[in-house]
Formats: structure tokens, sequence, C-alpha cells
């Protein structure tokens, strides 16, 4: 592996001069969706790739990927130090005094990971009774009467199926580096081609996720990856240049989606703001429709791709910072998984994972190299703990 000195990300600065990603490699076409940079590509893997990646997830096992809320949220949030009144100029986005449905909902969802809707706020208003007049908006008065602890009782309490929660599906990891099964390898060398990213970033990149999602399984609207501001570490950067940081992030500054299977009914993803002029969080909810809600209003989003097998979807999270390196979080990329209504769907996704900080991303990178001379030169012949999918290298299937 060739030491990295500086490398250039190849980045969006606008669509022009985006960098197309490099021809499929069946040769088929390339569609490339406004605002955005996101590019559809047909037959990005074969049938029998496909079929291959979910017999290997179903080798290695899928786990839940969100886990029903706990019987210790109340006393998790009580924990949290923060004042009533520090609270409602966090909710008061506006800063006008009042807490709209809205305002609450860009919030509720930090807490015991339930999707909360208009109709839930209001519900949860009425059993603590917090807004006498019933307009659904709380006054700072209102607000200062309320005991907090009312809400977060009342949130414990309530029963959460797993269609409640922000994400209802199942997922594992593949290793895809040295050592793994040789179409795990061929799709790493083809997402490399694709994003035209130096070999050392993608190949020390996360491993390839697989996901299923059953019939009423969903992921509402989010973002790959979060800000990067100065008090926040890259997951990926943060061991390395022993940084101490009160927040961490994946800092994915590419995501690649593959489609393994056709869903029957549903299952889309959505990019419900792709083709917006403006980014306005407050505007995704507007008289009572919610646009990241991908259970209900799948239909309204700017863009939605089909499910079919074999099809790539690939994105930046992440703006230029006109210097040829990752810059700011890119709103638009906000994605979610729309409702599956009929059958199974199964995706993997490809994150490749950048530091916004230059410097941190090079350390990275060396010692990552250092790391592999010195595995090579001990006789281990394989990254440790990282082929745990190795017992599969040699499974030939015919599918």
């Amino acid at each position: 592996m060739h030491s990295m000195s500086s490398p250039t990300v190849p980045g969006p600065e606008a669509l022009q001069p985006f960098p197309s990603p490099a021809p499929s490699p069946v040769g088929s076409k390339v569609s490339v969706a406004a605002h955005i940079f996101a590019a559809e590509i047909p037959d990005f893997l074969t049938e029998e790739e496909c079929k291959l990646i979910v017999h290997l997830a179903k080798l290695k096992g899928l786990q839940k990927s969100q886990i029903l809320p706990t019987e210790d949220y109340e006393e998790a949030m009580e924990m949290i130090e923060i004042s009533q009144m520090d609270i409602f100029n966090l909710l008061d986005h506006n800063q006008d005094g009042k807490l709209q449905l809205k305002e609450v909902l860009t919030h509720t969802r930090l807490g015991n990971g339930r999707w909360m809707t208009p109709e839930n706020i209001r519900e949860m208003y009425t059993a603590v009774k917090a807004d006498p007049d019933g307009n659904g908006v709380l006054s700072l008065e209102e607000f200062k009467q309320l005991n907090i602890r009312d809400f977060h009782k009342y949130m414990g309490s309530q029963k959460v199926k797993m269609s409640d929660l922000v994400r209802n599906s199942q997922h594992t990891w593949l290793y895809q580096g040295e050592g793994a099964h040789q179409v795990m390898r061929a799709i790493r060398q083809r997402v490399m081609r694709l994003t035209r990213l130096p070999p050392e970033i993608v190949e020390h990149s996360e491993p390839l996720q697989v996901v299923r999602y059953d019939q009423g399984g969903h992921y509402h609207a989010h973002m790959d990856s979060g800000p990067v501001f100065p008090e926040t570490a890259c997951s990926h950067t943060k061991l390395v240049a022993n940084e101490s940081a009160p927040f961490e992030t994946s800092c994915r500054y590419v995501t690649v989606l593959f489609y393994l299977n056709n869903v029957t009914g549903g299952g889309e993803t959505v990019f419900p703001i792709a083709d917006n002029r403006t980014y306005e969080e407050m505007s995704l909810i507007q008289n009572d429709i919610d646009l990241r809600d991908t259970r209900k209003n799948c239909d309204k989003g700017n863009l939605r791709v089909k499910p079919q097998q074999g099809t790539a979807v690939f994105w930046y999270n992440y703006l230029s910072d006109g210097e040829g390196w990752v810059g700011e979080l890119d709103d638009f990329a906000l994605h979610g998984g729309c409702l599956v209504t009929q059958g199974t769907k199964w995706i993997a996704n490809n994150w490749i994972n950048v530091d916004p900080n230059r410097r941190r991303q090079q350390q990275f990178q060396q010692e990552m190299e250092r790391f592999a001379g010195s595995e090579a030169g001990a006789g281990a012949g394989a990254p440790g703990e990282w082929t745990v999918d190795k017992a599969y290298s040699g499974v030939h299937l015919e599918l």
C-alpha cells in the first residue's frame, strides 16, 4: 500500500464542476439528481453478487438496528443536567417565546428513540396538562408551570413497538479487506473506481453494512453523518489523534448504497428536499405533514429511487471546503428508507470515512500504514480481528 502524504478528495462544490462518478463497471447508464450530487447506477452489481452478499449476511447473523427503549429511560433523562429555561431556549428555534409543535418535533427524537408525530405530541400535552387552551402552542409561562419529569414519566410509560421507532430493520457488517471473499474485494475495488478516491481512504473505511427490512420496515429521513465542530471527533480518527472530544460522529463523506433485491411493494430511498433551492429545518414540517416521516409521507419527497436489484445510488454527505477537501455537512443529503408495504427489502451500504480535519485524516492514514506493515512483518498475514468474515473467504455457492 502506498503511503499518503496529502491526498486530495474530489468533492462537491456545486453541480458544476462536480466530478462525475466513473462509468459503471458493467457499462450501464448513470443518472444524476440535482442540488445534492446523487447518481443512480443500474446494474452496478450482478444478480449473483447480490445473492452472495445476502447469503453471507445470513451466515454472519443480523441484529436489530434499533432496540426498543428500556425502562431506564426516565432515570437517564433525570441525570441530564440542564435547566428548564435552557430546554425552552433550545426548543424555541425561531426565538419567538413560544413553542410550536414542529419546534418540539425536531428535538423529541433525541429521547428514547421513538419517532414522534404531531398526534403524539398533542396526546402528551393532554396527558401532562401542558397546553390548557389546546392550541398546540406552549408559551414561556405555560412551559414554566410544567414539571419536566412528567414528560419523562409519560414517555417511559408508553408501550412502544418496533414500527414506532426511528428505524425498523436488521443489519450486520461484512469485512471487505485483505483475505475477504473475492466478491467482497471486487466490490470494494469497484467503489474505488466509482468514487475516484485514493485507495488508502476506501480501504480504511467501514466494512460493508447489509440491512434487511421486512414488511413494515422503514428508516425515517436522516443524515448518514453529522456536522464536525471543534468539539466533535470523527469515530475513525479519534483514537489515533488522541484527542478528547465530548461528541463523536462517523464522518461518512460518501455513501454508496446497493439494492440487493427487487422489492414487491414500497422500500424506495427518498431524498425529501433534494431539489429545494434553500434549506430550512422548520419547513420540513408543514400543516402536520412531516417530510421526514417515511411511513406516511414518502410520496411527497422530491426524489425517490425505486429498489432495483443491482442498482447503486451514490452521493456525497459533505460539501467541499473549496480547497479540495471535506467541508460542511450537506443538509440536502437528508434521506430515508420508505415503508416496505409488501415483501422484504435487502440493501448494503459502503461508507467512505474522511475526517474534515486534513491533519487528523493524514495522521490516521499514516498510522494505518504502520499497522499494516507491522502485521505483515510479524507474519500475521491478516489484520487481526478485522477478519471476522475470513471464514467465508473460500465460500463458493451456486445461487
